[in-house]
């Protein structure tokens, strides 16, 4: 398979090195400093006490890499909508994207089957203008259990997870889904068929939309969370309201509200993404994982009283990463 990564960085860098490693044909899309040693040094990933790497070719500009089997998306929300419209030329007809991301994705109404069916999620999409620069048919829905770091430009550490779930937006079982679910399972990932991608995609939600944004406010590791009484009832709000929202789009969150929170427990005192990002005074994805929720309950008529906090404490915290 030919395979474009765009957005080489934690996840990026790992799906790369993974089809790169079983000898398919990948190309990266980078930029800065990232890009710079990539292009000097190739894709060094670090996984325990081995290290791997890889000469792939890379570039800021997806236009000269030419058509691809699949392309993956694995950008930060904030750097979609600029991108995006750049990665025509990677397209040909049997094109399947794979947007490897965080949160609602702004597909999400596509092929939806509700009363808001090929709508777009405003706050991510508020003009239209990324179901417009990439034909919505060609995206394959995907979830990941996986964590990896950038320590420095060029170099990937895996710390845990290689789970990627595959879906199509309209529920249906598809060969083109079915070939990538092989080929990322033949490459080493632990990939298998969603029959409904919404439902993993809200799974993980409440992990995210929950542990994140408080994380990220209070500076604390996981463990810090956990033995806190008074986050960890904040914690179980928020998952609550998040399971409500869902429920009012029809899906049904698959397990307890105490279940989440034991597969948080596991990653004891880890450094989750938004707690990163505000130390490394990298933007936030706050529309992505609380502000689409946000939306989302209003137009159903859900209140989520604690969700609203939290949004409007983090939204406002994105907006000083310089201090």
């Amino acid at each position: 398979m030919k395979v474009c990564v765009v957005g080489a960085g934690a996840i990026g860098g790992l799906v790369a090195s993974g089809f790169a490693r079983a000898g398919h044909e990948v190309s990266l899309v980078a930029r800065g400093a990232h890009l710079d040693a990539l292009r000097a040094n190739g894709l060094t990933l670090l996984a325990g006490e081995k290290r791997e790497v890889f000469r792939l070719r890379a570039s800021e500009d997806p236009s000269v890499l030419g058509v691809q089997d699949a392309v993956f998306i694995c950008l930060k929300t904030p750097s979609i909508a600029a991108v995006l419209p750049r990665t025509k030329n990677l397209l040909g007809r049997d094109t399947v994207v794979v947007p490897a991301i965080n949160g609602l994705p702004w597909w999400y109404f596509h092929r939806e089957g509700g009363r808001f069916d090929g709508q777009s999620v405003a706050c991510l999409d508020p003009d239209g203008t990324l179901l417009q620069a990439l034909d919505p048919r060609r995206i394959l829905g995907c979830v990941v259990h996986a964590a990896a770091q950038v320590p420095e430009p060029g170099v990937v550490r895996h710390t845990a997870g290689r789970q990627f779930l595959i879906g199509e937006p309209d529920r249906s079982r598809s060969a083109r889904a079915e070939r990538i679910v092989a080929a990322m399972s033949a490459v080493g990932f632990e990939a298998r068929l969603a029959a409904d991608i919404r439902v993993e995609i809200w799974l993980k939600l409440t992990g995210n939309l929950s542990y994140n944004p408080v994380a990220a406010l209070a500076l604390a590791h996981m463990d810090d969370i956990h033995r806190n009484p008074g986050l960890l009832a904040l914690i179980r709000t928020l998952i609550e309201e998040t399971m409500r929202v869902a429920e009012a789009y029809g899906v049904r969150v698959p397990i307890t509200v105490d279940e989440r929170i034991e597969i948080a427990r596991k990653l004891a005192g880890a450094k989750i993404s938004m707690h990163q990002d505000v130390e490394r005074r990298r933007p936030l994805e706050v529309d992505a994982i609380v502000g689409a929720v946000v939306e989302l309950a209003r137009k159903a008529g859900i209140a989520t009283p604690m969700i609203d906090a939290v949004h409007a404490l983090i939204a406002e915290r994105a907006k000083h990463l310089d201090r």
